[in-house]
This record gives structure tokens, sequence and C-alpha cells, in this order.
């Protein structure tokens, strides 16, 4: 379908459609200035990820870890959501459509950006969780006093994100794979979709029967699948359609 006729087709899509998905990943977050774990640019300290990111990380240097998502969190805390959040947000609130934003991110720009139906695959860099009563707090600090925090019942709290090797949360996945078999539409947007199960969700829309439409900056194994494959930025693309 020549690029036009593409534009034209899934804009129209969305504009009928009822129920939505937005599957979102790290390109959204990277266009308002964020580095990911993929990129170069992204590793803090040259620091392996996992070095930061699995329970046998934090079992051996808490403080370690906590640094990494103390200063995760201070550079989320002085970014602000693009004009790709920001749309998202915006049709979310238009024509009394169902619309889930379905993120593999952990930043919480999308709540700041206004959407309201955030289901976080990969926990929130702004919550804690207690090692010891599993006790789970939202907790918007940059700096604290004692490094690891402590729970009130005196157990170590750990940054509430699903790292590697651990399972994501069942009740958000179960609500993420309703959402998916529900939609008529699913926008996959800047993520390469390449960490499972979460981007197994674009699949399980697509089973049902819905259109995808793909953005992003490169062709990913998704984009070859989907009904659109829009090439760009995200913040430039999704204003136009949404």
């Amino acid at each position: 379908m020549p690029r036009d006729r593409e534009r034209l087709a899934a804009r129209e899509a969305l504009a009928r459609a009822r129920r939505v998905v937005f599957f979102t990943g790290a390109g959204v977050s990277a266009e308002s200035g964020l580095a990911t774990f993929r990129d170069a640019g992204g590793l803090w300290e040259g620091v392996r990820p996992e070095r930061v990111a699995t329970p046998e990380a934090f079992a051996e240097d808490p403080a370690f870890v906590w640094r990494f998502y103390l200063a995760r969190r201070a550079a989320a805390a002085a970014t602000s959501p693009n004009p790709a959040h920001r749309a998202m947000a915006e049709y979310a609130r238009s024509d009394h459509r169902e619309v889930a934003v379905v993120t593999q991110n952990v930043d919480g720009l999308h709540q700041v950006a206004g959407s309201a139906n955030v289901l976080e695959l990969h926990g929130s860099l702004w919550r804690t969780r207690c090692e010891a009563c599993g006790a789970v707090a939202e907790d918007r600090a940059t700096s604290f006093s004692e490094v690891p925090p402590r729970c009130r019942c005196g157990g170590m709290l750990r940054p509430d994100i699903v790292w590697f090797g651990e399972a994501l949360p069942p009740t958000v996945f179960q609500a993420a794979s309703q959402a998916a078999r529900r939609c008529e539409v699913c926008v996959v947007v800047g993520t390469s979709a390449v960490v499972y199960p979460a981007a197994g969700i674009p699949y399980e829309a697509a089973r049902a029967g819905a259109r995808i439409l793909v953005v992003n900056a490169e062709e990913t194994e998704h984009a070859r699948e989907a009904d659109w494959f829009l090439e760009g930025k995200a913040g430039e693309i999704l204003p136009d359609f949404l």
C-alpha cells in the first residue's frame, strides 16, 4: 500500500475504533530524553543491566542497585512527557473510547501526560516493595537518608520493578491480555518488542481480530506482520493521527 494510502487507512481505523490498546516501549521515553538500557549511551556508569536489574544483584549489593534507581528517578523527575505521550492521553479522553496504555516503561510519563488506564507490565520507578512483608507503596523521593531504605516493619525496601528472571505481575498482565483481546486496534509504539512475555500482547490482539499499527523509528518483527507500519518519531506521527 502506498505510504499516503497507508496513513489514511490507519487514521480512519483509529477514528472509528471504540476500543484501542497502545503498547509502548522505551522509544517513547527516549523521545523525552530518557536513556534506555539497550542504547550504548544508556548504560549507567558502564554497568551491565544484569548488575542492577536482577534479584541476585540486589541481594549482593542493595546500596549499589538503589544508587542506580535513584539516578533513574532523578532523570525521570527532570523529564516531561513528549507529544506522543500527550497525544495518547488526549485520544483516550475523546469520544468515550475504551483505551488502555500497556507499557513496558517504568518512568510514569504516561500518567504525568494524563493517561488514566495505564498498565505497567514491568513495574514503576515510583513504587517500593518490602522484601519482608511485601507491602507496596508509592514513593517519589530521589534520595534517601538511609540506603537501602527500610519499611515500617524493618524489612529492606526494593524498587517495585520487574527484574530479569522475575515474573510479570499477574493481575496487571491479565488486565493487559484482556484489553488486547477486546481491542479493535492495537498501536505498537517505540518498542522493538523482543522482551517476552510482554511482547506477546500485540500478537494476542491480532489473534483476536484487532488491526495492528506499528509506529517506530525502525522496522521491527511486529512491523513486518502489522497491518500498517509508520516509520519515524512517535512524537511527530501520533499527534497527526490522534
